[in-house]
Formats: C-alpha cells, structure tokens, sequence
C-alpha cells in the first residue's frame, strides 16, 4: 500500500464502491430527526438559519428561496468531509472529480442565467470602474480568464486542502509503528491535536465553499 491508497476511488478492479460512502450521512440521521424536534435537530436548524440570513444577504432582496441550494452544498460537503476524518472511510471530497461536480454545473447556471437575463451588466463586469482606457483590452481579458478558472479554484481549493490534513495524518500515523515509547505519547498528543484542525478544516472549507458559491451568484443578478 502506498501513501496515496486511502484516496483510491476503487477497492477492486471492477467495482469501486468507496464512492458509496458519499451517502454514509443519511445513515447516521435518524427518522427521528425529520418526525419529532431533537436536542440535535433544533441545534441543526438554528445553524441552518444563521446560514440562510447570511446568504440571503449576500444574495440580495431577490433571492427568494435561493439560499436552498447553498445550504444544501454546505451541508453535503460537510457531511463528507467529517465522515473522511473516521478510519477506512472515503474522502469524496478530495478528489477532483466530486467538487468539480459541485462547482462546474453552479457556475455555468450562473453563466448561462448572467448572459440571458443580465448582459449588459455581465458584459460592465469586465472592466472594473475607474479603469484607464488603454488598459481596458488587457481588463477584459484578465477578467474573463479570472471568471472561467472559477470552478477550478474552488474544487482544487476544497481538494487540496483535504488531501493535505489527510496526508499529513497518515505519515504521522505510519511512523508509530517504528519509533520509540517515550516518543509515542507525543505522536499521540500531535495526531489528536491534528485531528482537531482537522475537524475545523472540514467546517471552514464548506463554508467557505458555500460562500464563495453564493458571491458568485450575487454577481449575476
């Protein structure tokens, strides 16, 4: 096993079901949770709601119930996030091919709404107020190629930043085996403090995920 086998997507050559792990979450909600009002659920909701002001006021006063699918983003890469953090539990999120699956189709629909509904003022985003007119050429060009990387930067961003905790972790945790006992209740304290930024990782890169979804949709309408 290499350093890279806890981020295989196939377990064997014809079936790779560690995708299935994506939907892990929905074990661990009870019925419960949707029938009768928990400790945990009503903790849940009031989180949920905090999320819901913030993005509706980035958004906007037109945003009707268009923080739905942010807090749905949000909360499925937390989801997968916090599961990537137990023992032999995929990570889908740090592999390209699930948050480019979450940040390409948000950003083309913001594309595609921006250019119909909006495109004069689409069109007034590429050349940032107060620019001198010789500069405008070279505006219009770093504008448009800073606005199509964006799908990129936010999947590579929520990638890498798993694979990079994650990394770390297992180094430190394939050493154990081969170093002193006076040294190994250090290990232990620095794999429990790792495992606690870890977890806020996990919280801070779904946020920030959601947030910066929802700022580029603000810029569309």
């Amino acid at each position: 096993m290499s350093l890279f086998s806890s981020f295989d997507p196939a377990t064997s050559t014809y079936v790779p079901m560690n995708w299935l792990s994506t939907l892990l979450w929905m074990i661990f909600i009870p019925l419960s949770f949707w029938l009768i009002p928990t400790r945990s659920s009503s903790i849940w909701k009031g989180i949920l709601y905090i999320l819901h002001k913030e993005f509706k006021t980035l958004i906007g006063p037109s945003s009707w119930g268009g923080t739905f699918i942010f807090i749905s983003v949000f909360s499925l890469i937390l989801y997968n996030n916090f599961l990537g953090l137990f023992p032999y539990v995929f990570t889908s999120t740090s592999h390209l091919v699930m948050t480019l699956t979450l940040a390409l189709p948000l950003w083309v629909s913001f594309m595609i709404y921006g250019w119909i509904n909006n495109s004069i003022h689409m069109l007034a985003h590429l050349v940032p107020q107060g620019t001198p007119p010789l500069l405008m050429p070279f505006m219009v060009c770093i504008e448009t190629i800073s606005n199509m990387i964006r799908p990129g930067t936010l999947a590579v961003r929520l990638a890498a930043n798993m694979i990079a905790g994650h990394l770390l972790m297992t180094l430190l945790g394939n050493t154990g085996s081969s170093i002193l006992m006076s040294i190994l209740p250090f290990l232990l304290i620095t794999q429990i403090l790792l495992l606690i930024l870890e977890s806020a990782v996990a919280i801070i890169q779904s946020y920030v995920f959601a947030v910066l979804s929802t700022l580029y949709s603000s810029e569309v309408t």
